[in-house]
């Protein structure tokens, strides 16, 4: 048997043997990732590495980031899938490749010193080759000279065995996944990953990024070749374990026995699981140290869905009284110890639970006012649940609880709809990034800066970063305040910004330790261990310093570059936090 926690220790210490930095997990939140609400992968903070910049730790990494999918939460409930979930990775930036990447995940994997696993549990697929790019034979030899039988080695098409680009153009590349017997008995000689899906689970996928798509769909080789691996803890922790679900996992358990023990009906499992994962995503982005409170916006708005929907389900279980912050405690205990900025946050993160959840029961009580008000021979048309769910965010099966007929096919027709527009929204909201813009949004990622500092000039030393969008047209900062902005603190903070821009200040950055950049003063979020070096980017030169910040980058190399910045909008993003967006000219 073996727990998640020492899973993650296990697996940290094999690659720091292997002379990988082991890093700190990045914010559940995006920096500047344009793409994305939430990091959702162990890449996504390391982008700008693996496109070449320089990381102050080296080129062989590791690390246990925390991750948040939202694609599949009406999957949520079922053995699998989960909203919040910790990924392991390794990391080679242009240092290693297939080779020893293959031979680190084999003797992790089946040594007896590490995870002793019976080679003949194990399975691998390989990328089949398709137009220009071969059949990685590369791959499969290695796999054999380690002692993979070949019945056992897989060849899959670029729907199972290629990565990327995370765009439209960039990185990518072949990958070789690694898959676990759950069948019973050994594994029958002919069974194999593509033709006996259930019996055979994935449990670690090498990403081997040698190829750069470009903008014409050609594919050419990468100068710098990076390794880039993902294994899901709680996933493979129940798999190795053999547990029927991820809810046996002892970083889940405890939540979901803390939610068991408060329903009346525990017949309804699936309302159970929904609302530990769900509780255990909320508080762990509201408690992250960028941590997003619940709101009608973007990571707020998904917040607020996931408390909203707990507070449904326990109504499903017989619980009508409030529980979210008693279980909030609960998540925060088990997950402490690996992730101490919810100990950091409980405070703020409990309260914040509290007054949503009191928010949500007078929208319940509204809407059942409003649902008697639309009732007609105790029948609701489509449109008229559709408005009750859009206008007071009161479920359908809330309406149906009472007794009334619901027009359902009607209502989920419009509900599609409303889903294909949001999407589409999303898309373009989101759409681009720093591969496909990379000058743009190097610009406004530099400006960013300045704004951060201006808003302290401005405003005050209250004022901290929590959160960052940047598109190829504007740039999007969430910080601390408690007020509208005036008039004149806008234009304030414009002339500050443009006052460093015109006054063609030099941006370089330095390598120094978490420590040393307290003491430079750098401004950003110190979630970094003891003695971890970071980039500390600096906007100044002999005669004045505009700005002193952590930052992966990339930037530009002076300010003059800049043009001229604007304010296009100020407003609230959740309670406490204000939002810019503003452009360069």
């Amino acid at each position: 048997m073996i727990t998640a926690s020492e899973l993650r220790t296990k697996y940290l210490e094999f690659f720091k043997s292997k002379q990988h930095t082991i890093i700190s997990s990045a914010s559940l939140i995006p920096e500047n990732d344009p793409t994305v609400l939430f990091n959702t992968a162990g890449m996504q903070p390391l982008v700008p590495y693996l496109a070449g910049e320089k990381h102050p730790e080296g080129t062989r990494l590791a690390d246990a980031q925390k991750c948040i999918r939202t694609g599949d939460i009406e999957e949520v409930g079922d053995d699998t899938h989960l909203t919040f979930f910790e990924m392991m990775g390794n990391w080679s930036l242009g240092d290693y490749f297939k080779k020893e990447s293959i031979e680190f995940s084999w003797e992790f994997l089946t040594s007896d010193k590490w995870l002793n696993i019976d080679p003949k549990k194990l399975s691998v697929t390989v990328f089949e080759g398709e137009g220009s790019i071969e059949k990685d034979e590369e791959a499969a030899e290695i796999w054999k000279s380690l002692g993979m039988p070949e019945y056992r080695i897989t060849y899959l098409g670029r729907e199972d065995n290629w990565w990327g680009p995370a765009g439209n153009t960039g990185p990518c590349g072949p990958d070789t996944e690694i898959f676990y017997w759950v069948g019973e008995g050994e594994a029958p000689l002919d069974s194999n990953p593509g033709n006996d899906e259930d019996n055979w689970v994935e449990i670690w996928n090498n990403v081997f990024m040698q190829y750069n798509k470009t903008a014409g769909g050609e594919f050419e080789p990468l100068k710098q070749k990076n390794v880039d691996t993902g294994l899901g803890l709680e996933r493979v922790t129940a798999i190795l374990n053999g547990y029927k679900t991820i809810y046996e996992v002892d970083t889940l358990k405890p939540i979901y026995e803390a939610v068991k023990n408060i329903a009346v009906d525990k017949s309804n499992e699936k309302a159970i699981r929904i609302i530990t994962d769900h509780m255990r995503a909320a508080v762990m982005i509201m408690g992250d140290d960028r941590g997003v409170s619940p709101s009608n916006l973007d990571q707020g708005y998904i917040v607020r869905r996931l408390i909203r929907v707990s507070i449904r389900r326990g109504r499903e279980l017989g619980v009508n009284n409030e529980f979210v912050s008693d279980i909030a405690q609960v998540v925060i205990d088990v997950m402490k110890d690996a992730y101490p900025e919810l100990e950091r946050n409980k405070t703020r993160v409990l309260a914040e639970l509290k007054v949503e959840e009191e928010k949500f029961s007078k929208v319940l009580e509204k809407g059942e006012i409003a649902v008697q008000k639309f009732v007609a021979d105790g029948k609701i048309s489509g449109e008229e649940a559709f408005t009750l769910y859009a206008s007071y965010g009161f479920p359908i099966e809330e309406i149906q609880k009472l007794g009334v007929e619901v027009d359902m096919v009607d209502f989920e027709q419009r509900i599609k709809k409303h889903q294909e527009i949001s999407r589409k929204g999303s898309e373009q909201k989101f759409s681009g990034g720093l591969a496909d813009h990379s000058e743009e949004t190097t610009r406004l990622h530099t400006a960013t800066h300045l704004l951060h500092a201006a808003l302290r000039a401005v405003l005050g030393d209250h004022v901290v970063q929590k959160g960052s969008n940047i598109t190829a047209d504007r740039l999007r900062f969430d910080f601390s305040h408690p007020d509208k902005m005036t008039d004149k603190e806008k234009q304030d903070v414009e002339d500050w910004v443009n006052d460093k821009i015109d006054k063609k200040i030099p941006v370089n950055f330095q390598e120094m330790t978490v420590e040393e950049a307290k003491a430079k003063g750098a401004m950003g979020l110190f979630t970094q261990k003891y003695g971890e070096k970071i980039k500390v980017y600096t906007v100044g030169n002999d005669e004045e310093t505009a700005s002193i910040e952590i930052c992966g980058g990339p930037h530009v190399k002076n300010t003059s570059e800049l043009g001229h910045f604007k304010i296009k909008k100020e407003q609230a993003s959740s309670a406490g936090v204000r939002r810019i967006k503003g452009i360069l000219e």
